[in-house]
């Protein structure tokens, strides 16, 4: 049979890294939603002269207030529908990546577990020999 080898400390700190870099996907999708928000602001409407107070059609960052200048143009919804049609993969990225987090750690876990069940295991069995031996050394006499 084939021996492991997992350091459980060595997959704790590979972890820490991949959450790292989670949050800085995080980040780089929040800025990229803001970007895409501010570039459809800037795009404007097809209509020359339309009125000012009506909301954005764009995209919105999370948390962000509604753009206030009307930009009900071609990217502004283009821009939206992008958002739009991607966010499935987006949330199904992070999903993923928090399911392989989470299934390293647990793997990890029960590895150690495994181990320590194995040894008290083979301390029973050496407890259970050491006192059979100690019977029949008495028994003998």
């Amino acid at each position: 049979m084939t021996a492991w080898d997992i350091k459980p400390q060595g997959v704790q700190g590979q972890l820490k890294v991949v959450g790292t870099h989670a949050g800085d996907l995080e980040k780089a999708l929040n800025s990229m939603v803001t970007a895409m928000s501010e570039a459809a602001q800037a795009a404007g409407t097809a209509v020359p002269g339309t009125v000012a107070s009506t909301p954005l059609q764009g995209p919105v960052a999370p948390g962000q207030a509604p753009l206030s200048r009307a930009a009900a143009g071609p990217v502004a919804a283009a821009l939206g529908e992008y958002l739009q049609m991607r966010q499935p993969q987006l949330k199904a990225m992070a999903e993923r990546i928090q399911a392989a987090v989470l299934g390293a750690a647990t793997a990890t876990n029960e590895y150690v577990e495994g181990d320590l069940d194995t040894a008290k295991q083979a301390q029973d069995a050496a407890r259970s020999v050491r006192l059979d031996l100690l019977k029949d050394m008495g028994a003998g006499k």
